[in-house]
């Protein structure tokens, strides 16, 4: 897995932070300097965090379990969207609904309601109802799409939270906690860095600083993913092979038979 590159980091202004007097006093560890008034981020602890998350998203993708991307700020929410989505990982980019994770039963019944509106379209129902019933039916559908649209497939609670701003998805944290899912996030000046499992130092307001970060963690994702699809690979070949060569043993034995 390629290490992330201070450079690139730089670059894309990671190491900016709040003015200082908007700081949180648990970031102190992470802050190199005070330039203007503004905070700046170590970066050497950025990569090292960086790095340190990435492998255990490689892991848990290698697992074959799900990763919940969280990222409802403007400047995040395209970001993520993109990115994620060639992953096949859910993402939230819309309102957080309280109650995603601790009332996930509640959830799945909405999920379930987008699925029978699906089949009301295929199915007949809709040339039995009037027009007017047919739009309502429609923009309840919709309504579910922007909310729902990207876990629409997730079958159980996933086995990870990924998160831009926690101050902003708080709530997302706090439910996540609760249940003992595993947290990842952008931590920045003015957060809490304790409130996560694998906190990763940066601006978290800044398009490009956002972008570095995602797309590094996607990356590391889609390693874990690629080494999964290897390995079940090698081991389909396996079975391929020994089955081929115990057919052959049979029938050796039944020629001799004979």
């Amino acid at each position: 897995m390629a290490q992330p590159n201070y450079e690139d980091l730089l670059k894309a202004g990671v190491h900016f932070g709040h003015l200082k007097k908007k700081w949180n006093p648990a970031m102190a560890p992470y802050i190199f300097m005070e330039r203007n008034g503004i905070h700046i981020i170590d970066l050497h602890k950025t990569v090292a965090k960086l790095d340190e998350a990435s492998k255990a998203l490689a892991q848990i993708a290698k697992s074959g379990k799900k990763i919940m991307f969280v990222a409802t700020k403007k400047q995040a929410k395209d970001i993520v969207a993109k990115k994620v989505a060639e992953t096949n990982m859910p993402f939230v980019t819309e309102r957080w609904p309280g109650g995603m994770l601790t009332n996930f039963a509640t959830i799945r019944k909405a999920v379930r309601k987008m699925a029978q509106i699906d089949k009301m379209g295929t199915d007949g129902t809709f040339d039995n109802i009037s027009k007017r019933e047919r739009l309502q039916i429609m923009r309840q559908r919709e309504k579910l799409e922007r909310t729902l649209g990207s876990i629409s497939d997730l079958t159980r609670l996933p086995a990870a939270l990924f998160v831009v701003d926690i101050n902003k998805e708080h709530i997302a944290i706090k439910e996540a906690k609760k249940l003992n899912i595993p947290t990842f996030a952008l931590v920045d000046t003015n957060t809490d860095p304790k409130l996560v499992d694998f906190p990763i130092p940066a601006n978290d307001d800044a398009t490009k600083s956002i972008e570095a970060i995602i797309t590094h963690a996607v990356d590391a994702i889609k390693e874990g993913l690629g080494e999964r699809k290897a390995t079940k690979d090698k081991q389909a070949d396996t079975a391929i092979k020994a089955e081929a060569k115990t057919k052959k043993k049979t029938e050796a034995t039944e020629a001799e038979a004979k």
